[in-house]
């Protein structure tokens, strides 16, 4: 397992309270739903426009994130096409108050860039 994250990273939030299962674990679906607003951060500044998730290939989690984790989430766009981005995103956390971090996740992203008529747009060149 690499022990640096890859990407830029794009958002960090804590893990609190409200968002941990009966075990005391946080939810999946909350770690996932940060992983997408990151991932959505990533595809419309490349995109220049809206851009809405279409996939999501191949998420393991590795291990838990606990509360007062602080998820820091990393994107790298790893594919444009015409009207897609591919986004690689990472999930990271900073445990017990230090700049130590362990990955926790990861996923690919696939987005699509809307026009105003909210069908798929082409991207503008890189």
């Amino acid at each position: 397992m690499p022990d640096k994250p890859h990407g830029e990273l794009t958002t960090r939030t804590l893990a609190m309270p409200a968002d941990q299962n009966p075990a005391g674990d946080i939810f999946g679906g909350w770690v996932l739903s940060q992983m997408d607003i990151a991932a959505g951060i990533c595809s419309s500044e490349r995109a220049q426009c809206r851009t809405v998730t279409v996939a999501l290939d191949g998420m393991n989690f590795i291990r838990p994130v606990k509360v007062g984790d602080i998820l820091c989430v990393y994107t790298e766009i790893q594919a444009v096409g015409n009207t897609s981005l591919d986004i690689h995103v990472e999930a990271w956390v900073q445990r017990d108050r230090s700049r130590n971090t362990v990955k926790v996740t990861e996923a690919k992203f696939k987005f699509v860039a809307l026009g105003v008529d909210g069908r798929p747009r082409q991207l503008p060149a890189d």
